[in-house]
């Protein structure tokens, strides 16, 4: 099973950095970066209202424990947002993509 990883970034250059790094280490297949979000929240007792870019991961199940570690030591937010979504059904070759590009680090021995 693959997930659809949703991710925030406070700027277009935090998720260029988090897309490139996850790719690079093979914790993602691809990123799609989606600039111009708008995201309203409560944080700490106050409503915020800030600009942010969603990025849109494509994880293997093996990979997402890594995944989640990486975004969580390269991001600046206390609590950033990781949600992932079960890829259901799909294209086949792109769904066998995903699976072949999204690999756990090899453990060190």
């Amino acid at each position: 099973m693959s997930f659809l990883v949703y991710v925030t970034a406070p700027h277009e250059t935090l998720a260029l950095d988090l897309a490139r790094a996850l790719v690079g280490e093979g914790l993602a297949a691809g990123v799609n970066i989606v600039p111009g979000a708008r995201s309203i929240y409560r944080w700490r007792g106050e409503v915020h209202d800030e600009a942010e870019c969603l990025l849109l991961a494509q994880v293997s199940r093996a990979a997402l424990p890594a995944f989640e570690e990486a975004v969580r030591r390269l991001h600046p937010y206390e609590v950033p947002c990781i949600v992932a979504v079960p890829i259901e059904a799909g294209h086949g070759p792109f769904l066998h993509w995903i699976q072949e590009n999204s690999q756990p680090p090899m453990s060190e021995s």
